[in-house]
């Protein structure tokens, strides 16, 4: 993918929360389900991983947090959209910031399109520097399904969380009350997100943080210009550093995440294209799991 996405087969809206509007892309029929853009912004990968959870049986509402709506993410532009990001009010890129506000409209979305779209909930895929959000947005009753992938904030604190201490003890009562499951997925040498970080979400949500960790092996190698140049390194496991290939683990990835939504927010956990709830590919890790500290250990 390195052409930008015209976005032709979303409906753009702009939706408006407490007098705070937004654009958002919605496109598909079901439940609601939130997929949050990684940095540098709704990128093609983005768009890509948008569209299956459309064909999976949901309506995907896609907010523009950031960047430039359909763009291609060249390294040069997306450092860019970066530095504005970490110094913009909305966002706490750096320890000690607490919750991002954005978070607060987020949840808004996802009460709106509830509203619209039915079902028992809402899901939220967060991604990169939103990857926390999706947890935090757990503190809005309708969302349900809660997926965090490869969470990046605090940017200078590898074993931190993007989560003021209220609101950390908030979200993790909603999970116990309700019975929620967070599913979160890491390349093992993710440098953005490492195993210290994981492991500070084990400490605060116990058994129902469901980390999954993939090989850097089965990173994509040659990501777009952003990913290449300015990540890195194994990062994003269904977007840029995805590989479409039957089989690999990063498909499976993405069909647990389906899956995940489905059990949750589809009658009998039905859907239009699922993959299997576990696979080799990735290694589930629970609040007892020694392997994935032993490993936070050895990250840097």
């Amino acid at each position: 993918m390195d052409n930008d996405d015209p976005l032709e087969d979303f409906l753009r809206r702009d939706v408006t929360v407490d007098g705070v509007t937004k654009t958002v892309y919605v496109a598909g029929t079901g439940p609601a389900v939130v997929v949050l853009p990684e940095m540098p912004g709704i990128s093609p990968d983005v768009l890509r991983l948008a569209r299956w959870v459309r064909d999976a049986g949901f309506t995907v509402h896609v907010p523009s947090l950031f960047g430039t709506d359909g763009a291609f993410p060249t390294a040069g532009g997306g450092q860019e959209v970066v530095r504005r990001a970490c110094v913009s009010a909305e966002f706490r890129a750096f320890a000690g910031g607490g919750t991002s506000p954005v978070t607060h409209w987020l949840r808004g979305l996802a009460r709106r399109a509830h509203a619209e779209c039915g079902g028992p909930g809402v899901g939220a895929l967060g991604l990169c520097f939103t990857g926390n959000f999706a947890l935090t947005m757990a503190l809005e009753p309708a969302v349900l399904a809660p997926v965090v992938n490869h969470p990046s904030l605090p940017l200078d604190d590898p074993a931190g969380i993007e989560l003021d201490p209220a609101d950390a003890r908030a979200v993790r009562e909603r999970l116990r009350r309700d019975g929620l499951t967070v599913l979160a997925y890491r390349f093992e040498g993710d440098r953005w997100c490492t195993g210290q970080r994981f492991a500070a979400y084990r400490a605060l949500l116990g058994e129902a943080f469901d980390g999954r960790v993939l090989p850097d092996s089965a990173a994509n190698p040659a990501p777009p210009p952003f990913f290449a140049d300015v990540v890195g390194g194994p990062h994003s496991v269904v977007t840029a550093h995805f590989v479409d290939e039957a089989g690999h683990p990063t498909v499976r990835a993405r069909d647990e995440i389906l899956a995940f939504l489905a059990a949750r927010l589809l009658p009998h956990g039905s859907q239009r294209s699922s993959g299997p709830q576990d696979s080799q590919g990735s290694t589930r890790h629970s609040a007892s799991s020694a392997p994935d500290q032993a490993l936070s250990d050895g990250v840097p």
